[in-house]
């Protein structure tokens, strides 16, 4: 076998293991991908288009303009007014998705520019306990909200969310009508607020903010609904549609307006936004 590997020009050392996270494999075709080249092409797959989730910064990053970048209310962090327990304390779960994630909550509220325009941005994070909306997410999307309305800027969401945080009860169900009823301010101010749907927008999240935008967009073959679909087939007792939930079936009957694909997205956005503010070209 020595004298096989010295005339091929193979090496005889020990095989040399490959780096965690070098490679990706497509969760959608299979395919296997360079992760720095995914990285490039926004995590798109450049075979079948299926889009990966990202986190939060990583939007921020494609969406405005270099060094405009400028986050608030970054030091809210989520308390446990129920002294909430089911395998575990809602405070011990809040520790560990602090330590885990990075972040403060399962929110990122930034203002910026958008190729010029100026916006406010709220990006939800499903690495923070699924993107789940409690307390803190509310009022960070309200001020954005409120921020927006007074200095004249678009808002812009973007939903990564299993729904409302059952850890904090009626203190989380109540964000549905707060940032709703916020959404108002900005409707007289004359702001556009576009919504942005990633896979999976569901629960609360879905039936409040989310559908409230101006112009509500979704990334292709997102899962977007209020119960999941086992939920619902286990309700009704019936098989679902095919594609049933998905971002192209909603666009279908009338519940999106645009479906974008993530490298489009900010070049689509800017367009918007100009046409809703009445601006030039």
């Amino acid at each position: 076998m020595a004298w096989f590997k010295r005339s091929q020009g193979l090496p005889e050392g020990p095989k040399k293991n490959i780096p965690d996270g070098v490679w990706v494999k497509c969760d959608s075709c299979g395919e296997i991908l360079y992760r720095k080249e995914l990285t490039r092409q926004g995590d798109v797959c450049p075979k079948c288009r299926h889009h990966f989730r990202i986190p939060s910064k990583a939007f921020i990053e494609l969406l405005l303009d270099a060094d405009t970048v400028k986050e608030f209310d970054a030091n809210l962090t989520p308390s446990d007014p129920l002294q909430f327990k089911d395998t575990a304390k809602y405070a011990d779960r809040i520790t560990k998705s602090l330590a885990q994630s990075g972040l403060t909550d399962a929110i990122r509220c930034v203002s910026g520019s958008l190729s010029g325009h100026h916006v406010q941005l709220g990006v939800m994070d499903f690495g923070f306990m699924g993107g789940s909306v409690g307390a803190v997410v509310g009022e960070k999307l309200v001020r954005a909200i409120y921020r927006a309305a007074d200095n004249q800027n678009a808002l812009v969401t973007i939903s990564c969310s299993g729904g409302m945080r059952m850890q904090e009860g009626l203190f989380s169900l109540m964000q549905m009508a707060k940032v709703s009823a916020a959404l108002v301010r900005l409707s007289r101010a004359k702001q556009p607020y576009i919504s942005i749907m990633a896979n999976p927008t569901t629960g609360g999240t879905t039936a409040s903010f989310a559908m409230l935008g101006d112009i509500n967009i979704a990334e292709p073959r997102a899962l977007i609904c209020f119960a999941g679909p086992r939920v619902i087939k286990q309700t009704i007792g019936q098989d679902l549609p095919p594609g049933f939930q998905s971002s192209e079936f909603l666009l279908e009957k009338g519940f999106l307006d645009l479906i974008v694909e993530r490298t489009q997205l900010k070049a689509t956005l800017a367009n918007l936004i100009g046409l809703l503010k009445g601006e030039p070209e």
